[in-house]
């Protein structure tokens, strides 16, 4: 679940920032130009992402003006009024020192603030970042002008359709479903024209000579084969900050909630708190909810492979419109089927009922299971008993009916949802019998 957005001013600038966790140091994260607090909860690895750094901290996420739900402007927004942003919600939730996590673009702004505001700098983390975005003399990492000009079209043209996957997250580059996700959130984080002008701002960014100036502890970490990020510039960042501690982890995708984000957050960790993570598995409870086809293998021997293809896509696209509506989280899609996850058994049977319905006019007809249990968190994927639980119902409802467990119905009591009784059952795998309960 999403934690409440509120709003500060920044001038004339309305700033939309949340806060969660209850750590004993606040921790700004400062994503960069891809950037919008409430859609970046719908994605798994995301989440998990958030979730991590606010189990040792008071997370404290913004959205950058020009980006997101803060006021849009297709002014170049200039480093100091990013500072003053930051500057503006740390007052707005009572922080008197933070530790700044400049991500990509955001690491020129961290760095300066860090430097000028060292009284409300605690720490500084940048991840992926840079001193100079072009190439300069003595700097040849940076972006070549023909590069920086092509990419400037890029943005112009592009914008909003999921083309600069491949550049940030190339290991994501054939899921489907991070793809279109990724497409919406490039289209909810800025306009064509914002994210137009964040690319010119961005290409005038030069702190290299704030760096030595830097007093505050600092963590530079940077993944050594970075698709989108010389590795070049984050050894250029540690060597010129005064005791800072630089990290380098194996991977390719540049977005650092993408791959294996736990080597980053435990460097995190353990720099913030001097302790290093264990590996046990993160557990929440959830109601989970299972969907497939009935009768796919012969739907899609009789349409052909393309025409199946675009059925299925349409069905997925359906489906994802009703999770979001009902703050569901996709965990992946299952052949024909799909793996979902919310924060209330309620939400989770109306989208099922909603989905069910939903995809009736094209010619499908799924079955669903629902249960409520505590779940693993395994990177960007589930597990557990109650996985598996809701695996088993999901395969015992017939076509076009939603079965749940009896946990599932005890915990809407009241709600005005019918049940009609399926009796008991064995289920593979799984201790016990259980009683089941059809939607009506």
């Amino acid at each position: 679940m999403a934690p409440d957005t509120r709003y500060t001013k920044s001038g004339d600038v309305h700033i939309a920032y949340q806060v969660v966790g209850d750590g004993s140091r606040d921790l700004v994260y400062l994503p960069g130009i891809f950037a919008h607090i409430e859609l970046q909860w719908e994605e798994p690895s995301y989440a998990r992402f958030l979730r991590r750094l606010s189990s040792f901290s008071r997370l404290i996420a913004l959205d950058m003006r020009g980006t997101g739900l803060s006021d849009r402007s297709a002014q170049l927004p200039l480093l100091e009024h990013q500072m003053d942003d930051v500057t503006s919600v740390l007052d707005a939730v009572g922080s008197d020192r933070a530790v700044l996590f400049g991500v990509s673009q955001s690491g020129p702004m961290a760095a300066l603030y860090a430097a000028t505001n060292p009284q409300r700098t605690q720490a500084l983390i940048l991840y992926g970042a840079y001193a100079s975005s072009v190439a300069r003399p003595g700097y040849p990492w940076g972006r070549s002008p023909a590069w920086v000009e092509e990419f400037h079209q890029a943005l112009d043209s592009n914008w909003g359709q999921g083309a600069f996957l491949g550049d940030v997250a190339p290991s994501r580059q054939r899921d489907d479903r991070f793809r279109r996700w990724w497409g919406r959130f490039e289209r909810y984080s800025s306009s064509p024209g914002n994210a137009l002008a964040f690319g010119q701002a961005h290409v005038q960014d030069d702190v290299r000579d704030v760096l030595p100036t830097i007093s505050v502890p600092t963590l530079v970490i940077q993944r050594d084969s970075d698709s989108y990020r010389e590795v070049g510039h984050g050894r250029f960042l540690a060597s010129h900050i005064p005791g800072a501690k630089y990290v380098e982890v194996p991977g390719s995708d540049h977005l650092p909630y993408v791959g294996d984000q736990d080597a980053i957050v435990d460097e995190i960790e353990e720099f913030l708190t001097g302790v290093r993570p264990g590996a046990e598995p993160q557990r929440v409870l959830a109601t989970v909810l299972f969907t497939d086809i009935v009768g796919s293998t012969e739907m899609a021997a009789n349409l052909g492979d393309r025409e199946w293809r675009n059925l299925l896509e349409a069905h997925f696209l359906r489906a994802e419109q009703v999770l979001e509506r009902y703050r569901g989280l996709l965990i992946k899609t299952t052949g024909d089927g799909l793996l979902a996850t919310f924060d209330g058994p309620a939400r989770a049977i109306r989208c099922a009922t909603e989905i069910l319905h939903s995809v009736k006019d094209i010619g499908i007809h799924i079955r669903a299971g629902l249960h409520t249990g505590e779940v693993e968190l395994l990177g960007e994927d589930i597990g557990g008993i109650g996985v598996h639980i809701a695996a088993r119902v999901a395969a015992l409802a017939k076509s076009d009916e939603i079965l749940a467990s009896r946990t599932v119905k005890d915990l809407v009591a009241g709600s005005g949802i019918e049940f009609k009784d399926r009796g008991t059952h064995t289920l593979k795998g799984v201790p016990d019998e259980w009683q089941l309960f059809a939607i009506r």
